[in-house]
């Protein structure tokens, strides 16, 4: 029977032995297909959105292979659920800082103050030495940089990351947290490009 069979797929041209091949390319991930996209500029899309005033944070991970702490500023960032504790933010699939967090499994969430907008541009320089001259403590959980005078903190292990697009959305199960009193309540705001202050 299985002499019929091999000839069989001899006679029809199949393979009969295993032989190697080219696996087929990754597919891009991405949330819908080229077919589905909204005819919607880019640069439209920012100058709408730019009209949502944000906070304004540093997401922080602890050194995990001996490269140093690492950390990017990020506006993209929300409270996500009281019961259990959660927070997300998004990043870009294309940041080289995300690798490194993910890696360490574990960030901090560093809320910036009204004065704080040169420490935001610092961390939003890619490939310099983000931490150079800023003062930091390793926050009580994950060991990831607790910088100098935040007026709040988040202490976080990373829970799930999902696909959204061109970035990705990292949820955070808190595991500590803290508000420093002394550091002003002001929050730093980012708008239509710009940074500003809250008044009532």
């Amino acid at each position: 029977m299985a002499a019929t069979a091999v000839r069989y797929l001899r006679s029809v041209g199949a393979a009969t032995s295993a032989e190697p091949f080219e696996a087929l390319p990754r597919p891009d991930l991405r949330a819908v297909g080229d077919d589905e996209r909204l005819p919607v500029d880019p640069g439209e899309f920012r100058r709408v959105l730019g009209h949502f005033a944000s906070g304004v944070t540093v997401i922080t991970a602890p050194d995990h292979e001996g490269d140093g702490p690492a950390g990017f500023a990020c506006q993209s960032f929300a409270s996500l659920s009281l019961d259990p504790p959660l927070v997300a933010f998004m990043v870009a699939r294309t940041s080289t800082t995300w690798p490194r967090i993910a890696r360490a499994g574990a960030f901090c969430v560093n809320v910036l103050g009204a004065d704080q907008g040169e420490l935001c541009r610092a961390f939003a320089v890619s490939g310099a030495d983000k931490f150079a001259g800023v003062g930091h403590a390793p926050a009580p959980v994950t060991g990831s940089p607790r910088l100098d005078s935040v007026p709040a903190w988040i202490d976080c292990t990373i829970q799930a990351v999902h696909t959204g697009g061109d970035h990705l959305i990292v949820v955070g199960k808190v595991e500590a947290l803290g508000a420093d009193q002394d550091a002003g309540a002001d929050p730093l705001l980012f708008h239509r490009g710009r940074f500003g202050r809250f008044s009532a």
